[in-house]
């Protein structure tokens, strides 16, 4: 059921809005992953050279150079974590979301942050792994061994570096899903009056195509609201130098030595990868979960 229908009262639609979620988490993954990792590249760049990346001149050059010198593993470095919290994260998001939608300005928002909660660790390992260029010597080899060489290394504490400006991001899904229901409101009501006397359902008067549109135009918005916060947990999700000391001690470090030495550009590093990413990648998502949602709802139908 697309977001924003009203619910019915026995709280139909839960698990299927989880499937939905986690489907679409999954297709964009797979999908988008090597923008993403481009855009962490690029969010932890300049600065006074704190990091050990190459440099690259735009977005093409830096897909051009990490295929050329590392082939397709490094365009999809940290894809297991990525697609293991973006699963996880819209499946739980949407669920949630259903849920509790009636009372969406009270209890979701506090079951965001769990959810924010849960998965900084997968975030952390995905960050760190995307980062990983060929020479360094003690690289992560997977998932769990990344897992198990920070807890050894750092501390348990270390899985939650970010945690911060991660609890802030939260405000990016309310931001968007705000949008794209007030979008997706005035788009019905446009199309409701061009075919009036249509005896179609309001979930009816729309396609992919517009699910598209609605998902990229409320997740730029979101984007350019709250960027910076994404800049900010990127970097202080590095991993340490070889003193063990991480690079930035906390969330105003970040925020004064990018003031400092890079301007409000500093805060946008990445934008335009992220931009190509998450745009198109918001659309997938949304025409993923809305044409999974009517597939469950045809085969109710049908029983």
């Amino acid at each position: 059921m697309p977001p924003g229908t009203p619910l019915p009262s026995t709280g139909a639609w839960t698990w299927e809005n989880a499937v939905a979620g986690a489907t679409a988490g999954f297709a964009t993954v797979a999908t988008f992953h090597p923008l993403d990792v481009v855009r962490t590249r690029f969010q932890v760049s300049g600065g006074r050279g704190l990091s050990d990346l190459p440099p690259y001149r735009n977005t093409g050059h830096a897909v051009y150079t990490i295929a050329r010198s590392e082939g397709l593993r490094g365009l999809y470095a940290g894809f297991y974590p990525a697609v293991l919290g973006s699963t996880v994260s819209w499946g739980l998001y949407f669920f949630l979301r259903r849920m509790f939608s009636s009372v969406h300005s009270t209890i979701l928002p506090q079951l965001q942050k769990q959810v924010c909660l849960f998965t900084n660790p997968i975030w952390l390992v995905k960050t760190r792994m995307q980062l990983q260029t060929p020479g360094h010597t003690s690289s992560y080899s997977g998932f769990s061994d990344a897992l198990r060489t920070i807890r050894k290394e750092e501390g348990w504490r270390a899985l939650y570096r970010g945690i911060g400006p991660g609890l802030l991001l939260v405000t990016h899904g309310a931001i968007q899903f705000t949008a794209y229901e007030e979008l997706r409101k005035a788009m019905i009501s446009a199309k409701s009056k061009q075919t009036r006397g249509d005896d179609k359902g309001s979930e009816d008067l729309l396609n992919s195509v517009d699910y598209a549109a609605l998902g990229a135009g409320s997740k730029l918005s979101a984007i350019l609201l709250t960027y910076p916060y994404q800049v900010i947990r990127a970097r202080l999700q590095q991993r340490p130098g070889s003193d063990g000391i991480p690079k930035y001690s906390d969330s105003w470090h970040v925020v004064k030595e990018a003031a400092r030495y890079e301007g409000v550009r500093g805060f946008y590093r990445g934008i335009t990868s992220n931009l190509l990413k998450n745009l198109p990648a918001a659309s997938v998502t949304f025409v993923v979960y809305e044409n999974v949602i009517k597939l469950f709802r045809a085969a109710k139908e049908k029983t």
